[in-house]
């Protein structure tokens, strides 16, 4: 009962967001029926299909894994976009500026690049919210727009491609590129491994459960004598690193460079897909499957039933609405005093 209790919301989201989407189409004078099976044929009916929505699907369970940790420790981690971008820039320099280095350490190489510079962009707002009491929803906001704009003027200076006039890197070098297994993308299986080790670690260790209770109740963990600054600064540090190797598996295995535009809000789709799992780190990765599959055939449904476009982040931001609503008024209840409110944990 409680994990039927604990899947029933993220249910209904997504039953009232394709509602609601089919009913957008219908005003369009679009078939709701013809859109969404192109959307499951293309995404799901072939091999090729099942890799773009895996390759589509792995830098969304990092960033995903991303706002999970934070969100298990009492954070939002509204800033997985800038540090997304951070790894990703960080992972396409390492990728093209050494030289003569064999994959095996060429790749590991550029890959911790991604995760280091990520982490670096997490642990700025995890010590000013340990050291300061800066909120990090504030201080992850401003650093998403901070990381954006460094990276567009590398883009367009220092790191430029020579000789071309759009604002991109070099091509990685082959050494540096993360190869297919199967005609399945490598990273989608890292990222499987990884939101498995994180369940693990919540599950199974005692670091997983002084994080939990910080998220909990931080009076009462202060009290048990687990340090609150640090379960502060370690799920930051781990999240920013989560969600730059995310980037840099984006940029080494499917872009092969660096590009200001290249992810298309990745690390904000990350947000959904931890609110619609309720931070939990297996029940992710269904959700970002399913949101893999929309991202990469929203063209077909375009061509197949002539719906707008935007339909795919419409019924994203809606399934957003309705994940988080609930949340939100329970927030207002308690801010109000009309009734106390105990925090159970994501998982009810």
């Amino acid at each position: 009962m409680k994990y039927l209790r604990a899947s029933l919301l993220p249910i209904i989201a997504l039953a009232l967001a394709f509602s609601l989407g089919a009913l957008m189409m219908k005003l369009q004078g679009a078939n709701p029926l013809q859109a969404y099976q192109a959307l499951l044929s293309s995404a799901f009916g072939s091999s090729d299909g099942i890799s773009k929505t895996l390759g589509k699907a792995t830098p969304l369970i990092f960033s995903g894994l991303a706002v999970t940790i934070c969100l298990r420790a009492g954070l939002f981690n509204i800033g997985v976009q800038g540090q997304l971008l951070a790894g990703a820039l960080a992972s396409a320099w390492a990728g093209y500026f050494f030289h003569d280095l064999p994959m095996f350490i060429h790749l590991p190489l550029a890959l911790a690049f991604g995760i280091v510079f990520g982490s670096l962009t997490g642990i700025i707002a995890g010590a000013l919210k340990a050291y300061r009491g800066v909120h990090e929803v504030i201080t992850t906001i401003m650093l998403n727009s901070i990381v954006l704009q460094l990276g567009e003027y590398l883009s367009y200076g220092p790191f430029k491609e020579k000789g071309q006039q759009l604002a991109r890197t070099a091509e990685v070098l082959p050494s540096a590129k993360i190869p297919s297994v199967f005609g399945m993308p490598l990273g989608f299986f890292i990222s499987i491994a990884l939101a498995l080790f994180a369940w693990w670690v919540f599950k199974k260790t005692t670091s997983g459960f002084r994080l939990e209770t910080v998220g909990r109740n931080k009076s009462a963990a202060w009290y048990a004598g687990i340090s609150v600054k640090k379960s502060v600064l370690v799920s930051m540090i781990v999240g920013g690193g989560l969600a730059g190797l995310g980037g840099a598996i984006e940029t080494l295995g499917v872009v092969g460079r660096y590009e200001p535009a290249f992810n298309g809000g990745l690390g904000f789709d990350g947000i959904t897909i931890a609110l619609l799992g309720r931070a939990n780190p297996l029940a992710l990765i269904p959700g970002a499957i399913l949101f893999g599959g929309m991202r990469g055939a929203g063209g077909s449904m375009q061509f197949s039933a002539g719906v707008s476009p935007d339909i795919i982040d419409l019924i994203l931001a809606i399934v957003l609405f309705f994940v988080t609503a609930p949340l939100i008024g329970k927030w207002f209840k308690s801010a109000r005093g009309t009734k106390a409110i105990t925090t159970g944990g994501w998982g009810n």
